[in-house]
């Protein structure tokens, strides 16, 4: 697939990150810019801390530093963020469907106040976006591991964010609902002009897809394209050591 390349309009700033527990430093002294339009790969051994650093930039977790969103005319605002998580614990045997996870997640107002076609509709319109409109109706209980991820990625899209965060979308998921996914990733950058930071194990998905990499263990090693990183000898002393 050929990476798009658009001009770098809007940018987030992860600007001098840190997170400590007690006496243990999780990462410290993190720096890199996530643009608009591009999907950028966290990659690194475990323990690195990136599901921390996902959930600091969120606001989840305290942290040092400051995260800093300029829209296209260089104006300073608060960015819209979406987030998939790696898993989604719920009882698999409940009832529950799609639409009643999107209805319960779109309102505070009990869900007979409103419009059923109306509102069907809407998350219609939602699902089409990631190519599942056909699961509004499925049990989430009875949904592939890929079909819940895409049913989650749809759901971080609403409302559409200025970055997406995804920690380990795929983790277990086939090869063709791999390849799915991160085609579905690239298209949002390139049609939605949003920033996706993605955290992978899988190296040749990356090298295909992103337009940005970042080499993490507990701090920054390497940023640049996959064939940088890849090649740097940050990546080979980390992962020849390991």
């Amino acid at each position: 697939m050929q990476k798009h390349h658009k001009a770098k309009l809007c940018e987030t700033k992860v600007e001098n990150f840190g997170v400590k527990v007690g006496e243990l430093t999780i990462f410290n002294d993190v720096n890199f810019t996530l643009n608009c339009g591009e999907l950028t790969a966290l990659i690194g051994p475990n323990g690195a801390g990136k599901s921390t650093l996902l959930k600091s930039i969120l606001g989840e977790v305290s942290h040092t530093g400051n995260l800093n969103y300029f829209d296209a005319k260089g104006k300073h605002l608060r960015p819209i963020i979406g987030y998939v998580p790696q898993t989604l614990k719920f009882d698999t045997t409940s009832p529950t469907s799609v639409l009643d996870l999107f209805m319960a997640c779109m309102t505070w107002k009990p869900v007979w106040l409103f419009s059923a076609r109306s509102i069907r509709e809407k998350v219609l319109n939602i699902l089409r976006r990631v190519q599942a409109e056909y699961l509004i109706d499925r049990r989430l209980g009875a949904l592939s591991g890929g079909e819940l991820q895409r049913v989650l990625l749809a759901l971080a899209l609403e409302p559409l964010p200025d970055l997406l965060l995804l920690d380990e979308p795929v983790s277990g998921v086939d090869e063709v609902g791999l390849k799915m996914f991160y085609e579905l990733a690239a298209k949002l950058c390139a049609v939605e002009d949003m920033a996706i930071l993605l955290i992978s194990h899988d190296l040749e998905m990356v090298k295909k897809y992103a337009d940005q990499v970042i080499l993490l263990n507990k701090r920054v090693l390497k940023v640049g394209t996959a064939d940088e990183v890849f090649n740097s000898a940050e990546m080979q002393n980390l992962f020849f050591r390991l």
